[in-house]
């Protein structure tokens, strides 16, 4: 591996098929373990984000901020990880952005320690950083893959996620009660979690992640050089505009519906009377549901297709708005059905849309481009974030889950209209 750094260093000949293979799989294992710790990080956000600004504001009108907050802090994130790799490869971006994320959680603890709301707000849009960087991190395994893999090599990257966030919502009473310990407000114990796990996904990509996979595919686009100067014909491929606005619409539209019916159910659970550990199941079984189908769900966009995984994402997304819409407010088994199609909907329409950007663009423009459309992705959540709140406030949980169903229905026919052969 070191003869390899070298050969990457030096920007000689392309490596040979054995090294691409060896580095691939090397790239996706390092990825695994950060995104064990990054989920354990994110976690704490979805879980407790919007109850712990409710106690502090007091209101339930604006519970939706969190989510808004630090999902406006993934969006910047993405968009200067993307810059940072497109000049200088994967490693440096998501490092730093896993430190930002770990900082911030330190910024929550702090805040809620005395009851700072501004420093809350403030913290909760730096942690945001940690959630971005937790989800661009996917692209990472599809640098050295094959395109028919790509969809495969994103699951294999997201599926392991589950693991830390999963975990993350089950710790939520431990970790609330080991905050009481430290006199620190039990709503920030999973944010403690939190900072320990981004700090720790940083490091493994910042300590491990060499060679640069993204560095390695850019060379890989050489395919040829002539004998006389050494001059380098660069491959040609093409860029699907089409293909990427796609991709980005079934992620986008799938990020909305899922956070503005996610950020909500903790406080709709807690109105029909359901204790904390209970939420802390539901949203543990959801994010399981967002991760876990992952390694089946690339293997089926893979050999099903991008198109058909999409209109497959728009209804699971309607049926999950149906559960949630009629479903008994005091059963905890309906809810645990509508959030765990939620999430399910949600890992159908991220991997398709995530397979279809990398299809569309190349190693030119791609890490670049991948920035952007989360960029897009991350303003998607913030918006239903902020709405979720005022829409519930003003109307009903019902209300908002039947208009999310409405939005995964349109999704179908635009995408059956734009990916038309």
């Amino acid at each position: 591996m070191e003869k390899l750094q070298a050969k990457v260093k030096e920007w000689k000949s392309p490596i040979t098929p054995q090294e691409k293979t060896k580095l691939y799989k090397r790239t996706l294992w390092i990825i695994i373990l950060s995104q064990i710790f990054g989920g354990a990080g994110l976690a704490a956000g979805i879980t407790v984000g919007a109850l712990l600004a409710q106690e502090m504001l007091g209101a339930q009108t604006y519970a939706g901020l969190p989510t808004a907050l630090f999902t406006l802090g993934s969006a910047l994130t993405a968009f200067v990880i993307g810059k940072l790799t497109q000049q200088f490869g994967r490693r440096l971006g998501l490092s730093i952005g896993f430190f930002a994320g770990g900082l911030g959680a330190i910024g929550v603890v702090v805040a809620a320690l005395f009851s700072q709301i501004w420093l809350l707000f403030l913290a909760l849009f730096i942690y945001g950083a940690g959630t971005a960087t937790n989800l661009q991190a996917r692209y990472a395994g599809t640098d050295l893959a094959n395109p028919k893999q790509r969809a495969t090599a994103v699951s294999m990257a997201m599926v392991f996620t589950t693991f830390g966030a999963v975990a993350g919502p089950n710790l939520v009473t431990v970790m609330g009660n080991l905050a009481e310990k430290m006199n620190i407000p039990a709503l920030a114990g999973p944010f403690i979690l939190a900072a320990v796990a981004f700090i720790l996904a940083g490091t493994v990509i910042l300590v491990l992640l060499r060679p640069d996979p993204f560095i390695v595919a850019q060379q890989l686009t050489i395919v040829e050089k002539k004998k006389e100067g050494q001059q380098i014909i660069l491959m040609k491929e093409a860029f699907d505009k089409k293909g990427v606005v796609a991709g980005a619409a079934i992620m986008v539209s799938t990020q909305i519906v899922m956070v503005a019916v996610m950020t909500m159910t903790p406080i709709h659970m807690g109105y029909h009377g359901h204790d904390l550990s209970e939420i802390g199941i539901v949203i543990a079984a959801h994010v399981a549901a967002m991760y876990l189908p992952s390694l089946i769900t690339g293997v089926l966009v893979d050999r099903l297709g991008r198109k058909f995984m999409s209109i497959t994402a728009g209804i699971t997304l309607i049926a999950a708005g149906f559960f949630a819409a009629f479903g008994p407010g005091d059963s905890l088994i309906s809810i645990m059905i509508a959030l765990i199609l939620l999430g399910l909907g949600w890992n159908f329409g991220l991997i398709s849309g995530t397979a279809l950007i990398v299809d569309s663009t190349t190693t030119e423009t791609r890490a670049k481009t991948q920035g952007s459309v989360d960029v897009l992705i991350a303003l998607a959540g913030a918006s239903g974030g902020a709405l979720s709140g005022m829409v519930v406030a003003h109307s009903s949980y019902a209300t908002l889950s039947i208009g999310g169903g409405i939005l995964a229905l349109l999704l179908i026919p635009f995408v059956v209209w734009i990916l038309k052969k």
